[in-house]
């Protein structure tokens, strides 16, 4: 063994968050008591868009895929009993993350916490949002003013916080290849950068860039994952001390966190998720010099819908295991001259270099969202074409697809539910705040945010004093979108390319076919109600059906079902296709089945795509829903002959 120091494990966090603050605060201290070693916070669609839990876009979707905090009174619920002092908070929060921010200084302020002694880190990015993940509000450049201003307060008021997480992982979940992953994201962290110099003293600016950290994503190839990593570290060393003229080396370092990849994970043979996210994990612990700062790993039932608590502690025990029994963190660097390794990063660092200077020659990242959306699209069809044409293999999907049922899906499918009562009890306290507040301080705290927001003023200070006035979330946000306007992003179809050639002829003869008997082209509409931003799928199948000759109209996320019925109405659609993947697809398909016939639409057949459990799918069947597609249906060309058939007249007079 070599005589090195042992090193200290990374943070060791899971990505946690649910139905209301109370029970998120619950599960918060029962994992720092199982060995967590910070927090990583989830909050729901309507927080992270920025809606009140009674907002008609939150219908469904309260408390779904994280915590609802929509006022000083949740975040107090959040953390009671956890000192924020000590902990090392996440918060995985972007378009309203100044707010968020604000509410967590407040709720410290109240537990007599020393404001500059906290350590976290807000997300913060929204330029992955317009790429991938969709919650944005406000359009790029306002955007990226407020990132700037949460980082400028920070570095006086809250230097140990990191005021920014640039977001790779959301990019990877999109179909990036690495050197899409590593130049779309290391451009944006130099757009913020570039915003944020003429803010602050030139000696004062290393200090700030000392402050910027990264959230990535590992997948399944881990060895080109770590040589990713490895590049990582050697690219923003280069451009800390390049473009920006730090020499310190301690602010040029590359300081990230990492959840693996969830893209990859499963619903057949769930169990072998395991195996995937132990390896994933290899990738970001194995390399001393490219080693995560912190790890939160996904739960092996992911692709089913909401980890229980047990499945959140089989994750976490991954870690320790890794951690603590293992010699893992004995040794110095395992691939220091390695010369297969030294290779792929020198390529992985010439394939990102020419990306940055494509992107540097259009602008910077932020006017080269359209370009940047449109590449990971195509790359994420070429990913699924190689899946559909067993190219790629994943072993229980595309081979070896026989085997035992799990035992680990048990009588509640494995899953935790949230219950639908969580929703009106989250307005109901809502609007209970709204009676308990003084009017005239929220009136007077919003004129100034408001005010702020105009003159071009940081929006932290007043944000802190909404915090404390009693300001909701939707209001602060209102007022961002009233001074700003509201952003509908790129859906990077019109641009994107599938580049599938197999068994398209015969999908195109029978869309042509079928055309011809309806007197014009088929017409499939897609759309995604509610605020679920994840539009890989809807982005794919959109793709495809246009490969296939289908007349497509998708607009993008966030649509009311009204929006959606409208849309149907005006564009006559054949066949009506709705992507769901907030677990929020009963409420929302309820409503807009009923919407569709009172419309009149009634016939028009409508499919659903989603995580969405058996006994749900039933049920939306039993609504009117003509087919049910979840993760398994990777096959997008069996989809494709699917909808074909539903807009046949001959099928359409036989429902």
């Amino acid at each position: 063994m070599t005589d090195v120091k042992k090193d200290r494990p990374w943070l060791i966090r899971t990505y946690a968050g649910h139905s209301t603050a109370k029970a998120s605060n619950l599960l918060y201290r029962s994992n720092l008591a199982k060995g967590q070693t910070g927090l990583s916070v989830a909050f729901d669609l309507p927080t992270q868009t920025g809606y009140d839990s009674d907002h008609v876009l939150s219908r469904g979707e309260v408390g779904k895929v994280g915590v609802p905090v929509s006022h000083l009174g949740d975040m107090r619920a959040l953390f009671q009993d956890i000192p924020l002092e000590q902990m090392n908070t996440s918060m995985t929060i972007n378009a309203t993350a100044p707010w968020l921010l604000a509410l967590y200084i407040a709720v410290a302020e109240e537990q007599g916490a020393d404001v500059s002694g906290l350590q976290g880190t807000v997300q913060n990015d929204l330029i992955k949002e317009y790429l991938s993940r969709g919650t944005y509000i406000c359009p790029p450049k306002p955007s990226l003013k407020m990132i700037a201003d949460v980082a400028e307060y920070c570095y006086t008021n809250v230097p140990k916080w990191n005021p920014m997480n640039v977001c790779s992982y959301h990019l990877q979940e999109a179909g990036a290849t690495p050197e899409q992953e590593l130049a779309f994201a290391l451009a944006t962290a130099t757009a913020v950068l570039d915003e944020l110099r003429p803010r602050v003293p030139a000696e004062d600016f290393p200090t700030l860039v000392g402050r910027i950290s990264f959230f990535v994503n590992a997948g399944i190839r881990f060895v080109t994952e770590m040589c990713k990593m490895r590049a990582f570290v050697d690219l923003w060393d280069e451009i800390c001390e390049k473009r920006y003229g730090v020499i310190d080396a301690k602010y040029r370092r590359f300081r990230y966190g990492v959840q693996v990849n969830s893209l990859g994970l499963t619903e057949q043979q769930p169990e072998n998720n395991v195996y995937r996210i132990l390896i994933e994990m290899l990738a970001v612990t194995l390399s001393k010099k490219a080693r995560a700062r912190a790890v939160q790993l996904p739960a092996w039932n992911e692709a089913l819908g909401l980890p229980r608590p047990w499945d959140q502690q089989w994750s976490m025990r991954m870690q320790q295991i890794m951690a603590f029994e293992t010699d893992l963190l004995e040794f110095d660097d395992l691939f220091d001259g390695n010369p297969a390794v030294d290779a792929k990063v020198e390529e992985l660092k010439d394939g990102a270099r020419s990306e940055l200077a494509n992107l540097d020659s259009m602008g910077g990242a932020i006017d080269a969202i359209d370009y940047m959306k449109a590449q990971l699209v195509g790359s994420n069809a070429a990913r699924l074409n190689r899946i559909e044409a067993g190219e790629t293999i994943v072993v229980g999907v595309n081979k070896y697809t026989s085997g035992e049922p799990s035992p680990l899906m048990s009588e509640d499918g494995g899953i935790m539910v949230v219950d639908p009562a969580v929703e009106q009890e989250q307005i109901d306290r809502l609007n209970e705040w709204r009676g308990g507040r003084d009017q005239a301080a929220v009136d007077a705290a919003l004129a100034d945010l408001r005010a702020a927001a105009s003159e071009g003023r940081n929006v932290m200070e007043p944000s802190i004093a909404a915090a404390k006035a009693g300001v909701t979330t939707g209001e602060w946000a209102a007022q961002m979108r009233a001074v700003h306007g509201e952003y509908r992003g790129p859906t990077g179809v019109a641009a994107g390319q599938s580049n599938m050639t197999e068994g398209l002829d015969h999908l195109r003869e029978a869309v042509d076919l079928v055309s011809d008997k309806l007197g014009r082209r088929l017409k499939f509409l897609v759309g995604k109600p509610g605020l679920d931003g994840h539009s890989n799928g809807a982005e794919q199948i959109a793709v495809r059906a246009r490969d296939c000759g289908m007349d497509i109209t998708y607009e993008g996320i966030r649509l009311t079902p009204d929006e959606i019925v409208a849309a149907a109405k005006s564009d006559d659609a054949h066949v009506v296709g709705l992507s769901i993947l907030s677990g929020s697809h009963i409420p929302l398909v309820e409503d807009l089945m009923v919407k569709m016939r009172d419309a009149g639409l009634g016939d028009i057949p409508v499919i659903v795509g989603g995580i969405i459990p058996d006994d749900d799918a039933q049920r939306l069947r039993t609504m009117g829903v003509a087919r049910v597609y979840t993760p398994k249906d990777f096959e997008l060309n069996t989809i494709m002959m699917d909808i074909v058939t539903l807009a046949d007249p001959k099928a359409v007079a036989a429902q």
